[in-house]
This record gives C-alpha cells, structure tokens and sequence, in this order.
C-alpha cells in the first residue's frame, strides 16, 4: 500500500551519521542550470584500465615496481601508460582507529549502510555457491570459513554472499573481524534450493536454463551491490561445478563490459560496471580421487572414464574464466581457509594501468593484451582481453526503452533489493535511526488494525511495539531537478520497510513516496545535511524479526537498502 510521507523540518540536528556517508562515491553532481542555458560539449577520450597482481616466485606479492617495470601489448601492438598507480590494503592500525571512530559517531539505534572501505585496497567477496556445491562440502567449507575469520587482519575488506535460489547477504562489506567471525558463526548462511534443480523428473536442460537463470539475477544483485566500491574488486567463488553453456562461444567471461551486460541481461536500468571484478573460482569439492584409481573402480588403467574427462573440463572453465577476468583458478585442495588467505594478501596488492589503445576503431571485436615485466622471475595477473565495444549504444538502448517497460524492471530492482538477506545495494546512502515506543500494543479481538498496520490478527492480539524510523538520506545521491530560474527544485523519493522473521516469511510493510517541492534556500542546506523523513511500522513481542529499509530515487532508480535485527535495537536509547 502506498502513502504519502512528509518531509521532517529537522535537517540532522540530532542525526550526525549522514557526514559519515560523505565519503561514499557519490551520483553525478546535482544539476544546477536549466537545460537550455548553455550549450551542452561532448568530449569522449576512450582509456582501458587494467589491475596487475604481481607475485615473486614464493607467491608473495611484489611491491615498489614503476612504470618502466612493465611493458603492455594489445593484439600484439605496444601500448603507452597513460596513468600507473600502486595500491595496498589499509594500515591495520589506521582501519582499526577508522573503525572505532565511526562506532563512536553513531548515535544509539542508529544503522547505516555506508561501508567504510578504503579506496586505495581492493575488496574481497567471498562467494558461497550452494547451487552447486554438494552439502557434506558446504560444511567442511563452513569449518574453514570460521577458522579463517580468527586470523584477519584489521583494515581488509571482506564480504561474505551466499547463492541458492538467489543471492543472500550473509556480511556486506566490513572491515571488522568482530562482525566477520559473527557472521560465520550465525545462522544466516542456510541455503533454500529448488527441488527442480535436483530431481531426477526434471529434464537435465531446465536444470541448466534454471541454474542459469538464477546465477544470471544473482550477479545483477551483485553488481548494484559492488557498483558503489571502486578499485578492485576479488571475488572468491566457492563452488562444486560451473554450468558451462552460460558462457557461450569466444573467450569466456562472467563480467563482460557495461554494453554486454545490459544486452545480456535485459538491459539493466542502471549502467553498472563489473570490469574490475578479479573472479577466483575454487572447487570447494576439494581433493578428489581419479576414478581410474579408485578402490571402487576393479578397471584400473583403463583410460579416462566419463568423471574424468568432465572434472578435466570443468577444472578447465575454471581456468579460463579465472584468466579472463585477472584471477586463478584453485581446485584439488582441502586447505580452502589458506587459499582465502592467499587470495585476499596477493590480491589486495595491485597496480592499476590505463592507456589509450592505438587501435581507435571500437568494432566490438575482442582485444587481446598482453603484459610483460623488465624483471626475471615474477608473475603477472591480469585480465587478458576486452571487447572494444562502443557504450552509446547501450545507452541509447537505455534512452529508448518505453517508459512502461523501465519502470517494470525498476520496480524489479527494487524488489529483489528488499528481499531478506539480500544484497543491499548502496547507490543512496542513508542512515536510519530506529526508536521502540515505550508501551506495548495489544489489540482486542476483532479490533481494526491501525493505520499502516499489516500484522495478522493474531500477532497484533499478542502484543506488539511501534518502531519510529527516521530516514537520513545522503541528498548527493539524489536526482534533485531546478526549475529554470533556479527558485526550487523537485524530485520524489520512495521509502519502503519490511519485517521479516527468522525464516525470511514477511510479517510487516510500508511503502510510500515522497515529492520533493523544495526552494533554493532548502536545496542548499539539504544538499550539505541531508534529506530527513520518516515513517513507523510495528513489530511484535515476541520473536525474531529483521527489518529492511529501502529508498528509491524515482527519477533514476537509483537504491539504497539496509537490513537491521530487531534484537540490536534497544528500548530506551
């Protein structure tokens, strides 16, 4: 159900948390001219950027190289640098002190989904691929995820996702081991699958079209996600196979370009860019036995069987995929807790290259680089090719889609964003503070529900708590209009909160929009405190509740969510 929500006069006055979200990448400035008042000059200079890992012979990562360390080829044509920088993981003392200052600045009850990363490292995304994954490995997998959280480092950035019917949030981005080491050792990570996907009636094409499917909306999830994180960004895949037919012909690529992406999956209403996006695809299989060897097979030597061959393919689609994209591929291990190790120290220590190819025809065909180092003994990391495709088109395409068709796959994107334990996307920053009303409800039998209550009767006949929810939006996020003379500025916002409960069934909704008719004076102190607004929603006694908030720019579709357990909110705070 819609409503109407009011815009708070209070601009942050007892909400400082916004100026934490000022370091966040941020949309485009806000326009402040009219359209027609000066001439619009499009200038394009089309530059390729490349992350480097460069290891010793120990593996170790390689620091203190420059630009005359490296040589770059593409299509076997050498290639000027036009930029070259180094970059680290953040001091663990200074993410530490970052860390505690933050928890500091928030004021009791109050969440945000600004992720303090630091721009200079890379992030680490660990993905856990239930789809694929056989159980007993989901649990050795469990293990070692848990023992490795003991050991990280204040300052690295890590993730933690899940993949079963959709992607789940299990941690988003955090710096923190504390919270790390309680997401793994929580109860989020319980994959929900399709019987479909393993039943033996279900024909072995809908299988594979069905677990394309679902990978192919799990990684739009992802990318909204990531599109606010720049630099590097590792993935670290944990899976049991690769559904090799999603790929398709030429060289393989889960992240291709912006144009591909939107072409590939329905023309994405947000132009997001995954191609820094270094995939390390692990068999979380882990050591397996060549049937021709084992105790089970009587036929010893008889040649490859059929497990054989289709491991020997899978391992390498891992291969190729982890080439592709600037990762590698590990298989045939049972230390996974030292291969996140691995990943997560070399990974996170790269250098970033770009350079304008001599070859200025953008005919979309693939590109090959190649990269070379004056220095014996080291080994480079990299992507190894593009596809030198033209981006207006795909932005053209976007222009042009009818508006009934974009604010469908909108209204999608915001959807799937306000699933519980989804990804939270961040393209708009915002902080909620959450107050319990002091008394608790109970309604009598047959009693009307209040307004903008959607608790069952029986929940509501228990007992139940108003929670009021003030809002405070990074208003730099925001598509905010003028007017042509500059006197006022419009625009409209959509906020929406769900209540879960534990087993992800929703209890409780609001949604509903809000016009923005600002003048100058307003835009102004908006623009440098923050947009404030709120709405209220119940929420029973008794239980475990999670609650997800959203908002929306209608203007761009641009979304910020946010998921907070009911339990970390005290009353009286």
């Amino acid at each position: 159900m819609k409503r109407r929500f009011r815009l708070i006069p209070l601009l942050m006055g007892t909400m400082a948390c916004c100026a934490l979200m000022q370091g966040q990448q941020s949309a485009p400035s806000l326009q402040r001219r009219g359209a027609d008042e000066f001439p619009v000059i499009h200038t394009e200079a089309r530059l390729v950027v490349l992350d480097i890992v460069v290891t010793d012979g120990q593996g170790h990562p390689v620091t203190g190289l420059k630009p005359g360390d490296f040589k770059l080829f593409e299509d076997g044509r050498p290639q000027t640098l036009k930029s070259f920088e180094e970059h680290a993981p953040a001091d663990p003392a200074t993410a530490a002190r970052a860390m505690a200052a933050m928890s500091a600045k928030l004021p009791p009850n109050t969440f945000t989904n600004y992720t303090p990363v630091a721009a200079s490292g890379a992030a680490n995304i660990i993905l856990l691929d239930a789809l694929d994954t056989p159980v007993e490995a989901q649990m050795y997998l469990r293990e070692q995820m848990i023992d490795y959280m003991k050991t990280v480092p204040p300052g690295m950035p890590i993730a933690i996702f899940q993949l079963d019917t959709q992607m789940h949030m299990v941690q988003g981005l955090t710096t923190d081991p504390a919270e790390l080491r309680a997401a793994v050792n929580g109860k989020r990570d319980r994959p929900v699958l399709s019987p479909l996907l393993g039943g033996p009636a279900t024909p072995g094409y809908v299988r594979e079209r069905m677990r394309r499917d679902i990978l192919t909306q799990a990684l739009q999830g992802l990318a909204r996600y990531l599109a606010a994180f720049p630099g590097r960004k590792n993935l670290i895949w944990f899976t049991g196979a690769l559904p090799i037919s999603l790929y398709g012909d030429g060289p393989l690529s889960p992240f291709p370009d912006v144009t591909s992406f939107l072409e590939e999956f329905n023309k994405t209403t947000d132009v997001l860019t995954l191609n820094r996006i270094a995939v390390y695809p692990i068999d979380a299989r882990g050591l397996r036995v060549d049937p021709r060897f084992s105790a089970a097979n009587s036929g010893i030597g008889r040649g490859r069987g059929d497990g054989f061959t289709r491991r020997a393919f899978q391992q390498g689609y891992l291969d190729d995929v982890a080439a592709t994209t600037g990762g590698k591929a590990f298989y045939n291990t049972n230390g996974l807790k030292n291969t996140i190790a691995e990943i997560v120290d070399t990974g996170s220590h790269y250098y970033t290259v770009s350079y304008t190819p001599t070859n200025s025809n953008w005919d979309g065909k693939y590109r090959r680089l190649k990269v070379t180092t004056v220095r014996e003994g080291l080994h480079l990391q990299y992507r190894k090719g593009y596809y030198a495709r033209v981006d207006e088109r795909a932005r053209q395409q976007h222009i042009a889609a009818n508006a009934e068709g974009q604010a469908g796959a909108d209204d999608a994107a915001m959807q799937a964003s306000m699933q519980m334990g989804a990804v939270a996307p961040t393209q708009i920053g915002f902080a909620a503070k959450i107050t319990p009303a002091e008394t608790v409800t109970k309604d009598a039998a047959n009693a009307p529900a209040g307004k903008g209550n959607y608790l069952s009767e029986k929940l509501r006949k228990k007992g139940y708590r108003n929670y009021a929810i003030r809002y405070a939006i990074n208003a730099n996020d925001l598509q905010l209009m003028p007017t042509p003379d500059l006197t006022a500025y419009h625009g409209r916002i959509q906020l929406v909160a769900v209540l879960y409960d534990s087993q992800g069934q929703r209890m409780n909704s609001d949604m509903g929009e809000l016009p923005l008719d600002i003048d100058k004076a307003t835009y102004e102190q908006v623009e440098r405190s923050g947009l404030v607004t709120g709405m209220t929603i119940a929420v029973p006694v008794k239980g475990d509740y999670f609650l997800r908030l959203g908002v929306r720019d209608m203007q761009t579709g641009r979304i910020g969510a946010l998921e907070v357990p009911m339990d970390r909110v005290k009353a009286g705070s």
